[in-house]
């Protein structure tokens, strides 16, 4: 492909992955906001972590019915929803007054992301070279790491200039609420953005719509006709796609599914979503001051974006199998290490726990540390892997079921953990996510498959013999 297509792809890849800087960012604002909106509205832990984990509720509905929205509206128009909803839930949760109805404009904000989570990942596999997917897919992550970055500077400048999350002297408004409504920019210009971009290939060959597909591929294509013959191939005598068609006979299941699931639960279950919601309150409940923890995790979000950075360079090199290895090993250490620093807290007479300096900083290195492993493996490989490892003709429904699983996981681990952290301990909380990203190495050596250079009609089982 010349470097005239290629520009041209990267173009429409990194549009599409627009989508991925506001799941970043709302997934990750609330951080921020967290500890001002338990103070605000008078929450315990268990409802403050409802709170908090609602939106993934409205993220797994999002990635459940995503596949279905895209194949009867179409990508591009899939994306302009998304970005509808991302917009109206940012200026509407930052302007609630009761706790029930900033809740149900967070569901709708997590159903925008749910949406984003699938439409993004298939649109840049359904357009994207095999030789160069790996890289375009990542381009998701980056825009997700981005957008958690983002958040979190526009966190701390707001905490500084209302003298607190609570403050009430910024506009009218608390500064907590203005990290909130601040989302609906970047919604519109996703929105409007989307608006330019072409249609998948592969959804106008599935619609009979050959002639417009030619012409999409010619874009970044240097034999256009090749291309939608084997598109068409692919495709031949296929029925729409429908969850029944992912039956098979792994508990009901085909296997390559529930590699799929797998993927999706485990990435969850090593705890990296905890560091980006409560990574704030995580550090105030060691003796950390309020400005000095947003600062951390602005520090947090941009080890995790150099991650991804390195992760983009060389996936198409050394492959996504090779990626998920040594990121698991490497968190599976670093999160060992995040909990023995914790278990060293020190609790005075008021019930106030503080690390002391040495331990302090040994836990955030390997916190942060723990953050690069997944940030070039499990972050970015894992949304290549599930955009690009089913068979076509289940591809929507398989990608929605395992982002729905996802966003499940991270609700569950979301919900819980200010409950694990209070009643038995940050030490503890740490140490299970160590275990489970020690399950993650052993489940991608016995059962996850090479992907690298494959093209998207040859996918077969996916599954590692």
């Amino acid at each position: 492909m010349n470097g005239g297509r290629t520009a041209k792809v990267v173009g429409l890849a990194a549009t599409a992955a627009l989508g991925g800087l506001l799941f970043g960012y709302d997934s990750s604002v609330i951080n921020g906001a967290v500890s001002a909106i338990g103070e605000e509205f008078s929450l315990g832990s268990a409802a403050l972590g409802f709170t908090v984990a609602s939106a993934l509720l409205g993220a797994a509905a999002g990635a459940w019915t995503t596949g279905s929205i895209a194949e009867r509206f179409g990508r591009p128009r899939t994306m302009v929803m998304a970005a509808t909803l991302f917009t109206a839930s940012a200026v509407l949760t930052g302007l609630s007054q009761s706790i029930g109805f900033l809740i149900v404009w967070r569901v709708v904000g997590g159903f925008a992301v749910g949406m984003a989570s699938v439409i993004a990942p298939m649109y840049i596999a359904e357009i994207a070279p095999a030789d160069i997917r790996g890289r375009l897919g990542s381009l998701q992550q980056l825009a997700i790491v981005s957008g958690i970055f983002a958040s979190q500077l526009v966190n701390l400048g707001l905490v500084n200039l209302a003298g607190g999350a609570a403050g009430n002297d910024l506009w009218g408004l608390s500064a907590w609420r203005w990290m909130l409504v601040v989302e609906a920019v970047p919604a519109i210009a996703y929105g409007l953005l989307a608006l330019r971009l072409p249609e998948s290939p592969r959804h106008l060959v599935a619609e009979g719509r050959d002639a417009e597909a030619r012409d999409v591929l010619a874009l970044f294509s240097d034999d256009p006709g090749a291309e939608l013959t084997r598109i068409e191939e692919s495709l031949a005598g296929d029925a729409k796609p429908r969850f029944a068609d992912l039956r098979g006979p792994v508990l009901g299941l085909a296997a390559i599914v529930w590699v799929g699931i797998v993927l999706s639960m485990l990435q969850q279950l090593t705890g990296i979503n905890v560091v980006f919601y409560y990574s704030t309150a995580l550090w105030e409940a060691v003796g950390v001051d309020t400005s000095q923890a947003l600062l951390i995790s602005v520090v947090t979000a941009a080890v995790n974006i150099g991650g991804t950075v390195l992760a983009i360079a060389i996936i198409d090199r050394v492959g996504r199998r090779v990626l998920l290895l040594a990121g698991s090993a490497g968190m599976t250490v670093a999160l060992a290490v995040t909990a023995w620093a914790f278990s060293t807290a020190t609790v005075d007479a008021s019930g106030a726990a503080a690390l002391d300096a040495t331990h302090g900083l040994v836990a955030f290195f390997s916190a942060n540390t723990f953050v690069f492993f997944f940030a070039f493996s499990w972050g970015p490989v894992v949304w290549v892997l599930l955009g690009e490892m089913f068979p076509n003709r289940l591809r929507a429904a398989a990608l929605a079921v395992a982002a729905a699983v996802q966003w499940l996981a991270n609700f569950a681990v979301t919900q819980t953990f200010p409950w694990l952290a209070e009643n038995l301990g940050l030490a503890v909380s740490y140490s299970l996510f160590a275990a489970f990203s020690a399950v993650s190495l052993w489940f991608v050596l016995r059962y996850v498959a090479e992907t690298k250079g494959r093209a998207l009609e040859d996918m077969g089982s996916g599954v590692a013999a």
